[in-house]
Order: C-alpha cells, then structure tokens, then sequence
C-alpha cells in the first residue's frame, strides 16, 4: 500500500469518522491488492477446483 492510496482513502471519507471504519478500509484495499497481484501472477484457481474445494469444506 502507498501512501498516495491511504491519502486517497481519506479523502473519500466524511469529516468525522471512526478508526475502525479507517481500518477496514485500509484492509479491504490490501486485501484487493493482494488479489490482483496473485491473478497477474497466475495464482489462480479454476472455478471447478474451488467447487471441489468449497464442497470438501462443507461436509
């Protein structure tokens, strides 16, 4: 995370706003972060395996 994009965050939000808010918000862009960067290195799963996976889970 930059700090261009915590500065970004901040001013999407209201004047007066929790640091809880603040803090999942900074999470949930890492986390998307981290997404994009494991798809563009192809570390992927395939619909069929996470089906696999998710039914495995749920038993």
């Amino acid at each position: 995370m930059t700090k261009h994009q915590v500065v970004d965050s901040l001013k999407n939000f209201p004047e007066n706003f929790s640091v809880e808010d603040l803090i999942e918000r900074l999470i949930f862009i890492e986390k998307v972060e981290e997404g994009l960067a494991q798809s563009k290195n192809g570390e992927t799963v395939s619909m069929e395996d996470a089906k696999k996976r998710l039914n495995k889970w749920l038993q």
